[in-house]
């Protein structure tokens, strides 16, 4: 089974997509890992992130043990590591570049202990519509950029980062529009995806709503 949870920067993808993958034993990818990885290895070699060839370029060299090399850099998961995400994703090339590794777990999904998964849950935008078009189960978990800014303010909180709300805010709209607006792979949920907006819900009720249309599959 292929279930993706797509929509936009802090809906609450990743802790949903999380909770699926444990409870029906399936791997777990999150696609936004790439995209960050490109960046701050971008960022880190000083490398131009405004030229897409220079962002290609790393996006070729990239692979699963230099991925999890640099998801251990304190701005893997900064404001700064989800900005320089959001620019080389806008790219066509590297979204082309990257989409294979992306597929190609599904062919071959496996668990944290190294076994055999039935199936994978992808965590991230576009996996819907372009990376597994042909998913068993789709979801787009969205939210208002107000409700999404607050999310992430408070996780940046609880991780000890000094930003305040409107920079957040500002940040969050900013990735709205460079989403919704990239020639490749525009910020969309597929036609047959279940679209769910969890501004006023609360965790667990956004996990009774997904269960349910998972199990009912």
């Amino acid at each position: 089974m292929i279930i993706t949870i797509d929509g936009p920067a802090s809906a609450g993808k990743g802790t949903l997509a999380k909770e699926v993958a444990a409870r029906y034993g399936l791997a777990y990818f999150d696609t936004g890992m790439i995209y960050r990885a490109v960046g701050l290895e971008m960022y880190l070699s000083h490398k131009n992130l405004d030229s897409e060839e220079e962002a290609e370029k790393v996006a070729k060299d990239l692979s699963f043990a230099k991925m999890i090399s640099l998801s251990e850099d304190a701005d893997f998961r900064s404001p700064l590591g989800g900005k320089n995400a959001s620019i080389v994703s806008a790219y066509p090339k590297v979204r082309n570049t990257l989409l294979k590794m992306q597929q190609d777990f599904a062919k071959n999904p496996i668990l944290p202990d190294g076994k055999i998964a039935k199936g994978v849950v992808y965590d991230g935008r576009d996996t819907g519509t372009v990376v597994c078009p042909r998913a068993d189960i789709k979801l787009f978990i969205t939210a208002t950029a107000e409700v999404r800014a607050q999310r992430r303010y408070k996780e940046f909180q609880s991780k000890g980062l000094t930003i305040s709300y409107e920079e957040v805010l500002k940040d969050i709209i900013a990735r709205d529009e460079r989403d919704s607006k990239r020639s490749s792979a525009p910020l969309k949920p597929a036609e047959d995806a279940f679209i769910i907006d969890t501004s006023l819900l609360t965790i667990e009720q956004v996990r009774e709503k997904v269960f349910k249309i998972i199990d009912s599959h």
